[in-house]
């Protein structure tokens, strides 16, 4: 732990396997049995890992009790924040201090089951023969142990609309925080307000290849549950944002054109509605209607400057966007690894440069071998 003086009879690894950071907020009852439980199940693995218990702004006995349960474990780091920022960011600092080239962040309530850690993490290389082929797996509360009304079913509805918005059928939870990224693919990726969710979203765009597992979800016992129906209408505002992230950060013209394109349609229909009235097609009354006195004729002008305005706002963003990229010197493509192809043939496998999917360090079990084939991501830029 970081700031206890005694001397850790476990102390941290220079290098590790496995991250697992916990977002917590008042939540003083679960965390000593969650503390308990993480050190039981990571022990009995070969995976060298950290904890990382971020506190939210916890004004009760959170952190002393966290500080009581991890006294003399190295491997556990405790977070404090100076208020209560959200899950997302608490869950953004937790990423920012792991270490480990392997990331799973999880509840701090008890409901996520730790034993899920080394089943996720072990999933990562579960492709046939071709090894590390998942960049991310995500946790499926198929049995979900939490009130129909005022979680379960509007977390169903919620889900649904994001598979189909960002083009993720293969998830179908997207709530389930237990998690398992490859620290790479999370790698410049910034998220705010409620986007934590969204992240196998965001890191398929970015080209991250996605599967999912189902999990252990147990119902909860402490304290009481920080969500609500307001929070799912955030959720979905957030939707809007990750989507025009994801579809058209690197063309954001495309997006606007399309409704530009649209004002001037209805313009043009309403043009040749104004000019067959003018010669007494389409009439109310059997006589002809004199550009003057057509309403239509205001409507097209106004659709058609609506039009205008849209087709401007789509070049302000371009070369915003540009500035984006160009200010944080940040290109709009990832590399997964190069190889470099000048070895004589006979000579063994090429070299490769900068993998950024090396497996990571120590033992690594895995489960029976399966044969799945990822969806195609739609092509964009980074989110």
């Amino acid at each position: 732990m970081t700031d206890n003086g005694d001397a850790a009879h476990k102390p941290a690894s220079d290098t590790v396997d496995v991250s697992i950071v916990v977002p917590i907020y008042n939540e003083e009852e679960s965390v000593p049995e969650l503390v308990k439980q993480v050190q039981a199940v990571m022990d009995a693995g070969a995976y060298r890992y950290e904890a990382i218990f971020v506190s939210d702004g916890s004004y009760d006995q959170t952190v002393p009790n966290l500080r009581a349960a991890a006294a003399g474990d190295g491997r556990i780091t405790i977070l404090e924040l100076m208020r209560n920022f959200g899950q997302t960011a608490a869950m953004a600092a937790g990423f920012d201090a792991a270490k480990g080239e392997v990331i799973v962040p999880m509840d701090g309530d008890l409901q996520n089951d730790p034993a899920d850690i080394p089943r996720l993490v072990g999933k990562l290389d579960e492709y046939g023969d071709q090894p590390g082929a998942w960049d991310i797996v995500s946790g499926w509360r198929k049995n979900r142990q939490d009130k129909l009304w005022s979680r379960r079913f509007p977390s169903v509805i919620a889900n649904k609309i994001i598979k189909k918005l960002t083009w993720t059928g293969e998830i179908h939870d997207f709530g389930c925080s237990l998690k398992a990224y490859r620290a790479i693919v999370l790698k410049d990726v910034h998220i705010y307000g409620e986007m934590h969710r969204f992240l196998p979203a965001i890191c398929k765009w970015r080209g991250a290849r996605v599967t999912e597992e189902v999990v252990n979800h147990r119902a909860r016992t402490y304290g009481s549950s920080k969500y609500n129906l307001k929070r799912t209408i955030k959720v979905l505002l957030d939707l809007l944002t990750v989507k025009f992230l994801g579809d058209y950060l690197a063309k954001p013209i495309y997006f606007f054109g399309k409704f530009a394109g649209l004002a001037f349609l209805i313009t043009f229909l309403l043009m040749v509605l104004v000019i067959l009235q003018k010669f007494n097609v389409l009439t109310e009354h059997g006589q002809p209607v004199m550009l003057n006195r057509n309403v239509f004729v205001t409507i097209g002008v106004f659709m058609a400057l609506t039009g205008v305005m849209l087709l401007m706002m789509g070049v302000l963003s371009e070369l915003i966007t540009r500035i984006y990229h160009e200010a944080q010197d940040r290109p709009a493509y990832k590399v997964r690894k190069a190889v470099v192809g000048d070895d004589p043939p006979g000579s063994g496998e090429p070299r490769t440069v900068g993998a950024d999917h090396a497996a990571p360090p120590g033992s690594r079990p895995t489960g029976p071998a399966t044969d799945p084939t990822p969806s195609s991501a739609p092509e964009a830029a980074s989110a």
